[in-house]
């Protein structure tokens, strides 16, 4: 629990893999004062690989925040080609939450909580990509990603789940 918004971490049900749909839209980074695309944008092949058919593979795992029985923030894994890809063993992270429910220290938890989840099924690391303008990006370094790759506007990063954070 937090102490301004009262929320629990746990599993995604089967029933709710719907709202993966709604999180990975949340999970776009939009830069100030850009028109935000359609919401069918997740249909793009390069998008809808990471929840289509979520929960089917051995390496999909789901954690949501829920906040009084409405979930608010997601963070799911899968081993899949996706921009954060380092490896066929090692799942790529992505996060989001509602906008209203950002910067109240839910995103970290959820994190840490995703890190023991995959520590726990043998991982020993897990990767993402972010866009370098995303605030996002200055909490993954306090998580302990380390940039392994980048672009000129994006970082590819890696956690080694050995050390705590």
């Amino acid at each position: 629990m937090n102490g301004s918004t009262n929320y629990i971490i746990r599993h995604l049900q089967g029933s709710e893999n719907h709202l993966l749909r709604e999180f990975l839209y949340e999970a776009i980074y939009i830069p100030e004062g850009v028109k935000p695309p359609s919401k069918d944008v997740v249909d793009l092949p390069e998008l809808k690989l990471y929840i289509e058919d979520f929960g089917k593979k051995k390496d999909d795992f789901c954690l949501v925040a829920d906040c009084e029985g409405k979930v608010v923030g997601a963070v799911w894994v899968r081993i899949m080609n996706d921009y954060g890809h380092v490896d066929d063993r090692t799942p790529s992270l992505s996060i989001s939450l509602y906008k209203e429910y950002r910067s109240k220290g839910i995103g970290s938890h959820l994190m840490r909580e995703m890190f023991r989840l995959l520590e726990s099924k043998g991982y020993s690391r897990v990767s993402l990509s972010v866009q370098k303008a995303n605030y996002a990006a200055r909490m993954y370094l306090k998580l302990g990603f380390k940039v392994i790759n980048e672009t000129e506007e994006e970082f590819v990063m890696l956690k080694d789940l050995s050390l705590s954070n």
